[in-house]
């Protein structure tokens, strides 16, 4: 079929978008909107062009990432779209959190997949003393067994002095989330500040450590809000960018909410690639669902995956992710060597 005349302008227009990016001049807000507000019949010449901003920066790999939910439930704070928060009725399982032998055979599990990251994630405002002595043991049992591993923590609101704690036991991110605008903020949380999401990713930086900084889209935000939220990461330059589709989980404030469609999250994943080119963009929680048939064309904008599930809900097995991106023509980026742990 041949190509109309509008959709050849907005093939153009991609292309000439994918160009400036590639020679170094940062994505505007008006095309940052035109980006997300795309017709869906433009969004394959929108991919095919960011995919020329991934593959220079990351190739044609993809890493594999495993999250293990170290501490469930029990949270103070109001965040709506989580299932562990303090206004969550949700069913989900609650326990304290994981033992360092605990976190090591999670490692361990994450290795036999053929993940290049470890994420460990607790609920809660922040961590205790207890909280970053432990996940400093486990990190530092986890590399002694698997050298080559990246280790990731995620523990809500952190202060330098402990990420540096850290970072000295073999951490190399600290994943904590913007989430949304700074305008959009309060009304998905009250019971802390944007500005103080801010303030843990600086205290990150500052530690020396690499940054996991990123949002959930579909929360009822506008176009502009995720633009914001793009430009926002920008602004901190962020080393990884996780990107979360809202699922809208019974029991929950946000349990209602259903707005995204696969090309919107596609489009999505685009405008995070433009603005963000040497981010490693990862597909994250809700893609499962809100991409369908769709996650392997999502590929063409993100360089990184979460298999084996999500904190409270179930995701993509290791194995059909592996055909998937092979099937795509893109290969997983080598993993850790499981050899014999040491410990």
């Amino acid at each position: 079929m041949l190509e109309s005349a509008t959709e050849g302008m907005e093939r153009f227009w991609a292309e000439s978008l994918a160009d400036a990016v590639l020679a170094g001049i940062p994505v505007d807000r008006p095309s940052a909107l035109r980006i997300l507000q795309s017709p869906d019949q433009d969004t394959a010449a929108l991919l095919e062009a960011t995919c020329r901003v991934r593959d220079r920066y990351h190739g044609r790999r993809v890493k594999l990432c495993v999250l293990r939910n170290a501490r469930s439930g029990m949270c103070p704070e109001d965040c709506h779209y989580c299932s562990q928060s303090a206004v969550s009725e949700a069913a989900i399982p609650r326990y304290k959190m994981d033992t360092p032998d605990d976190l090591l055979e999670g490692a361990r599990r994450a290795v036999e997949t053929g993940a290049r990251r470890f994420c460990m994630v607790t609920s809660g405002r922040g961590p205790s003393d207890r909280d970053i002595e432990r996940f400093s043991g486990a990190a530092r049992r986890i590399k002694e067994a698997y050298p080559d591993i990246e280790l990731c923590v995620s523990a809500g609101l952190m202060e330098e002095d402990q990420a540096r704690e850290l970072k000295a036991a073999g951490v190399g991110w600290v994943n904590h989330n913007l989430n949304t605008s700074e305008r959009h903020h309060s009304a998905i949380c009250t019971t802390h500040t944007y500005a103080d999401r801010v303030r843990t990713v600086e205290n990150v930086k500052r530690a020396g450590l690499s940054t996991c900084c990123g949002g959930i889209i579909g929360m009822g935000e506008t176009d502009e809000d995720i633009v914001d939220l793009a430009f926002a990461l920008r602004d901190l330059g962020v080393d990884s960018l996780p990107v979360n589709f809202l699922l809208s989980i019974d029991g929950t404030p946000l349990s209602d909410r259903d707005d995204l469609t696969p090309q919107k999250c596609l489009r999505a994943l685009c405008l995070f690639r433009l603005t963000n080119p040497a981010a490693e963009i990862r597909i994250a929680g809700g893609r499962e669902k809100h991409l369908g048939e769709f996650q392997p064309q999502a590929l063409y904008a993100a360089n990184s995956i979460f298999v084996e599930g999500y904190l409270t809900t179930p995701g993509q097995a290791y194995r059909e992710a592996h055909d998937m991106i092979a099937a795509m023509g893109f290969e997983v980026e080598p993993g850790v060597d499981p050899g014999l742990p040491r410990s």
